[in-house]
């Protein structure tokens, strides 16, 4: 069994969450000693696609007509899409239906939550198709908290030990609550806050483009980052805030709970079975509630829950998701 992992424009995508889920992929599969390729021009069994782009999509047409079986990897929904870039509310439908011309193309189609199949499996067109949920995954190995981290995070970013530090990670899109992020900076003028994460200003709504440009003491943008200092904010920082109005997983709360961060989270349907409010995260429902938990934090008048999430992270180890593709090469290859 060979397996070619494809990803369409990664030069483009590999800073997103997209980019990463396809690092993860080979790492897992490598734990799980399942043969595969990035070259086209390699023999393969199995077309395990990334992406819903041109290319990918005749690449699978061209993969069937040779008897290749095909494993779509669904990571984006309608839902998902429809409140990020410019044009996106105008072209949401659209969307929705090449996704489902290119999805239904797959004999299994995988996706990351039981929230996002739910999604898919509404969809006319891939009602009789075969949907797996297996997580992104992340490296439980890679993300360990050192004591080190929260000195050489400050020294990095110019914070000193006594600052109360808040931390958000995401793309420049209103999607993942960054005008709400700068809001709260604005707010809370007694913390501090930082950004990591980027994307072209040109293609953000003018919302977004405005709070990125917002200039405050307290607030900074550090653009993207490799995963070694995502590592060390989340050590180093004292809360993460994932305002996110919408995900098909979001890897970086994962991230945040291996790391054992303290973090307080957007209550939104994805994260209704994942994490619960007051047992390992705080969930508020908009910006009022964010700044009422986040003085409540501050203050100690709620209890810190960081080491109480890690377990979520535990279940999501790329070694566990390896397990879970090879079952579903193996169920695609029977047929």
């Amino acid at each position: 069994m060979k397996v070619l992992l494809y990803a369409e424009g990664l030069k483009t995508i590999g800073k997103s969450g997209l980019g990463k889920a396809i690092k993860h992929q080979q790492k897992a599969l490598d734990y799980v000693k399942v043969l595969y390729t990035l070259n086209l021009n390699d023999d393969y069994d199995i077309l395990h696609i990334n992406t819903y782009f041109l290319k990918s999509y005749f690449l699978v047409k061209k993969a069937k007509k040779e008897g290749k079986k095909i494993v779509y990897h669904a990571h984006s929904t309608e839902e998902d899409y429809k409140d990020g870039f410019i044009l996106v509310k105008q072209t949401s439908k659209l969307f929705k239906r090449w996704l489902i011309k290119c999805y239904s193309k797959g004999d299994i189609i995988v996706t990351p939550t039981e929230y996002s199949k739910k999604i898919l499996e509404s969809y006319k067109g891939l009602e009789n198709k075969k949907i797996v949920s297996i997580s992104n995954g992340i490296d439980i190995s890679f993300f360990k908290n050192k004591k080190s981290y929260r000195k050489s995070f400050r020294k990095r970013y110019n914070y000193e030990d006594s600052d109360k530090v808040i931390i958000g990670i995401g793309l420049y899109i209103r999607r993942k609550g960054i005008v709400d992020f700068v809001e709260l900076a604005k707010r809370l003028p007694e913390y501090k806050f930082i950004w990591f994460g980027e994307s072209p200003l040109k293609f953000s709504t003018k919302d977004v483009v405005k709070a990125v440009n917002t200039k405050l003491d307290n607030l900074k943008f550090a653009g993207y980052v490799e995963q070694e200092l995502i590592r060390e904010a989340l050590g180093g920082c004292d809360l993460y805030l994932f305002p996110t109005f919408e995900e098909t997983e979001g890897i970086p709360i994962i991230e945040a709970c291996a790391m054992r961060t303290n973090t307080i989270i957007r209550d939104i349907p994805i994260f209704e079975d994942l994490l619960e409010d007051g047992k390992n995260v705080y969930k508020a429902k908009d910006v009022d509630e964010f700044e009422i938990l986040i003085k409540k934090f501050f203050n100690n008048e709620i209890e810190p829950l960081a080491d109480k999430a890690y377990s979520v992270a535990k279940e999501r180890d790329i070694k566990e998701v390896g397990k879970k593709l090879k079952q579903v090469y193996e169920e695609v290859l029977e047929g």
